[in-house]
């Protein structure tokens, strides 16, 4: 009888790597799983401001030195609010705007005052594809982030 053979080099490193970061894997999903709850509480309280709540959640990841952007259809005519956390209990502190026709930060920001998250208010003037920027602030951590947007519109 044959012993089996031994893996090729290259399997056993990529086999040792999935070990090694399978725990990061999970640590993120759970992370990306806080930040979508959090988007989510802050879009609850605008619902019973009148705000109608899209149903999906935008998730990303947000690094320290370089922000995310998402476009937008965006409609005169409507108001839109922009709920948008990092996980709590991460550190991070983010901000954002939305970036008008123009390119221009627009928009009204309502931060949460540990940092973790905020709600932007944007009223368009004109119909259009808008961008809605994310970045991290001086303040607290600066690490590797998953960030979640809930919006909505009235």
């Amino acid at each position: 009888m044959r012993s089996p053979a031994a893996p090729s080099p290259l399997v056993f490193l990529a086999l040792c790597t999935l070990m090694l970061l399978a725990p990061a894997v999970w640590l993120h999903a759970g992370e990306a799983e806080d930040a979508e709850k959090a988007a989510s509480a802050l879009a609850y309280d605008q619902e019973n401001e009148g705000y109608n709540i899209r149903a999906e959640v935008w998730t990303r990841t947000l690094e320290p030195k370089l922000g995310k952007a998402t476009r937008l259809q965006l409609y005169k005519g409507n108001e839109y609010c922009f709920c948008i956390a990092a996980p709590k209990n991460s550190g991070v502190h983010i901000t954002g705007a939305v970036l008008d026709l123009e390119g221009k930060p627009a928009g009204e920001i309502l931060p949460v005052l540990d940092g973790w998250g905020f709600v932007l208010f944007y009223k368009p003037k004109k119909t259009g594809m808008y961008m809605v920027a994310i970045h991290q602030t001086e303040e607290g951590k600066h690490k590797v982030v998953p960030i979640s947007m809930v919006t909505g519109y009235k």
